[in-house]
């Protein structure tokens, strides 16, 4: 006499099982989200770090120049890049460096500017909050994303 045997799943192991997976999904979805928003994150405070310490080249070649009578300062000159494109074409400091010196390779998108808004420009007259643009120079850079970021402050503000 042979044995019925039985091979596969039934409805109910089927069903047991997809809600477990269903349960796991519903936990990682959330912890995904959050890991795509790091690295946003991330990225946007090494954009921030990588212009301003371009900014902050500019000025100090500027200075160099101006000290070592390689240029001559203009009265109102405040010694910051015109625009953020000075910084990526370069600039002759007369024989400061034989060559044009570039400060950046090219200028980093904002990650967090959903928008394409770009960067906020502030001048060296601005105020450190100020989200109006004197046009003068360029003495810092923001995000102009309204978005808020895992620590719970606004991009905007960093």
């Amino acid at each position: 006499m042979r044995l019925k045997t039985t091979q596969g799943f039934t409805l109910i192991e089927l069903m047991v099982s997809c809600a477990i997976l269903a349960a796991l999904a519903l936990l990682v979805l959330p912890m995904s989200e959050n890991l795509v928003k790091r690295s946003e994150e991330m990225e946007l405070r090494r954009s921030l770090r990588l212009i301003r310490s371009a900014i902050d080249a500019y000025k100090a070649d500027y200075d160099n120049a101006v000290a070592q009578k390689k240029i001559i300062a203009t009265v109102g000159e405040t010694g910051y890049p015109e625009s953020l494109e000075i910084l990526v074409e370069g600039v002759d400091w007369g024989d400061l460096y034989p060559y044009k010196k570039k400060y950046l390779r090219r200028l980093p998108q904002d990650p967090v500017d959903r928008y394409e808004l770009g960067w906020g420009l502030r001048s060296y007259r601005d105020s450190h909050d100020s989200t109006v643009y004197g046009g003068e120079d360029v003495y810092d850079v923001y995000s102009q994303s309204d978005e808020i970021a895992l620590d719970g402050t606004v991009y905007s503000t960093w």
